[in-house]
């Protein structure tokens, strides 16, 4: 704990920037809240040039596609709510689950094998699986797909051990409180199509 405070002390205004848009972005995604959108914005446009610098290849070139399924996300969350402005929760078939699984795996494979022989990237593999992982997750949350929050679980745990590898700590402990926040998310959002309730 002491070391984790001392690397958080000794981290750039930038990196404590993108912690604590990104701890307010999962929080109103866990709330199901359509104002997660400026936050999750904020928070990518910041770690473009954060994980470029610890050469995380893969992590930087996903926060501009981030940005854009967030942009798409907030139309299309504007325009799937009910009269109370709540958010309406969707489940996938078992089919779309397999397809979106064996993408993943697909995808994460061949961005490792791609990095690992066109860059210096400091992990290439297991910024690939991550790299896919949050790709998938992300494009799920912007259509309101409960599975989401399975990868970001996922994703989160791989991500904790990444960034801190890459003395990135901050973010690794963001990741951590995202991996908690996750599961809490998955809970809610679980109930909330079990009940047919919207967000609100």
């Amino acid at each position: 704990m002491l070391d984790f405070l001392i690397a958080m002390v000794g981290s750039r205004p930038i990196e404590i920037a993108a912690f604590f848009l990104g701890l307010i972005n999962v929080t109103l995604l866990v709330r199901r809240s359509i104002w997660n959108y400026p936050f999750g914005m904020a928070m990518v446009t910041l770690y473009v040039w954060i994980f470029f610098e610890n050469k995380l290849y893969g992590q930087s070139a996903l926060q501009f596609v981030y940005f854009g399924i967030q942009a798409y996300g907030l139309m299309h969350w504007l325009g799937k709510r009910d009269a109370t402005g709540g958010v309406i929760v969707r489940r996938l078939t078992m089919k779309q689950g397999a397809i979106i699984a064996a993408a993943v795996i697909l995808a994460s494979i061949s961005i490792g094998a791609v990095m690992a022989a066109m860059t210096d990237a400091a992990a290439p593999f297991a910024d690939g699986l991550t790299t896919a992982i949050f790709l998938a997750a992300q494009m799920l949350l912007a259509l309101r797909y409960l599975e989401n929050w399975i990868l970001w679980i996922i994703g989160d745990v791989f991500a904790v051990g990444l960034y801190w590898s890459q003395d990135l700590q901050p973010t690794a402990a963001l990741y951590a409180i995202f991996l908690v926040l996750s599961t809490i998310g998955y809970f809610n959002w679980r109930r909330a199509h079990r009940a047919g309730v919207a967000a609100t």
